[in-house]
């Protein structure tokens, strides 16, 4: 069941979200005399519900996958062997209705009907990217990495709905600028990093995508052509990092933040690049995209630097 759900990356996404708002939204609005409105047990019914989504976006891909996975990866599959295909069908449900429910407490207690239709429509992107996206070139790239950003945009939507609702408009003030600003600097690298190992993992599966019939962007294109694309993401991304350090007065104001952004991000960043333009076996793209999550969990781990710097 947790290799079904697949429990690391549920853990990562509770834990990228705890750390923004603790370490980065919290310390960022008190410091600026703004407090936080929002309840420790609303925020955690805010995780769950992300959690919930994830879970069973992971399910349903995997029964409408089981086929290419396979042939992709038959040693890892759990649908057939240990969970039947119907009953995979009836966790998915039930962890959609779960997620659908906390997710429209948080609309009730925000009084935002936006996030109705946030919390309706995420379930149904997820079942477009497993029935249809999943496919297509470059869609389903795009989707999740998109998903993964919006995990980011929706802590500080939330938190800043919750402080407004009390009559503060902090929209405009200094606080809430930095607030988002760091946000969004998060959100854009999860964006970019995601986007990057989910073509290294469509390189990694191009056996089975092809056989199958799926236009994914390795299948399209060619291997060497997806590697440079991957390459051309990660450029963009130390790129960003390094701009965000000389934009940020606050971030160059933190001690060795310029060797943070350099030894544990800019260094692994360019040695994964290294190691996908002289992989060749699935393997190879396997190492790969394993260290671009790892790369994702020091980016996320900066938040407790910052927080302790």
């Amino acid at each position: 069941m947790l290799r079904l759900i697949r429990i690391e990356n549920l853990l990562f996404i509770a834990l990228f979200q705890y750390l923004l708002r603790y370490c980065i939204i919290i310390p960022v609005l008190s410091s600026y005399g703004i407090e936080p409105v929002m309840t420790h047990w609303q925020f955690t019914i805010l995780v769950l519900t992300t959690v919930c989504m994830a879970a069973s976006g992971n399910v349903i891909n995997d029964y409408f996958d089981i086929y290419i996975d396979r042939k992709n990866r038959p040693s890892t599959i759990v649908l057939d062997r240990v969970i039947p295909r119907k009953q995979a069908i009836l966790i998915h449900v039930i962890l959609t209705l779960l997620g659908i429910f906390l997710g429209l407490y948080i609309a009730f207690a925000t009084r935002r009907s936006a996030y109705v239709w946030l919390f309706l429509g995420i379930p149904a992107l997820l079942w477009l990217y497993s029935t249809r996206y999943k496919r297509q070139l470059l869609i389903g790239n795009l989707v999740v990495a998109f998903l993964t950003a919006a995990m980011v945009y929706v802590v500080i939507s939330v938190e800043h709905t919750f402080i407004r609702n009390t009559g503060i408009d902090t929209t405009h003030t200094e606080g809430c600028i930095h607030a988002w600003m760091y946000c969004v600097g998060y959100s854009f690298f999860a964006f970019l990093c995601n986007l990057s190992r989910e073509i290294i993992k469509d390189i990694e599966d191009i056996e089975g995508d092809s056989e199958f019939g799926c236009h994914t962007m390795p299948v399209i294109l060619g291997i060497p052509y997806t590697k440079g694309i991957v390459s051309f993401l990660n450029a963009l991304t130390i790129i960003m990092l390094w701009a965000i350090y000389y934009v940020s007065t606050t971030v160059q104001s933190q001690p060795y933040s310029e060797i943070y952004i350099l030894v544990g991000l800019t260094i692994p960043i360019i040695v994964n690049t290294l190691l996908l333009y002289k992989a060749q076996k699935k393997s190879d793209f396997h190492r790969c995209s394993t260290f671009s999550k790892y790369i994702m969990l020091i980016g996320v781990l900066s938040m407790v630097y910052f927080w302790l710097a």
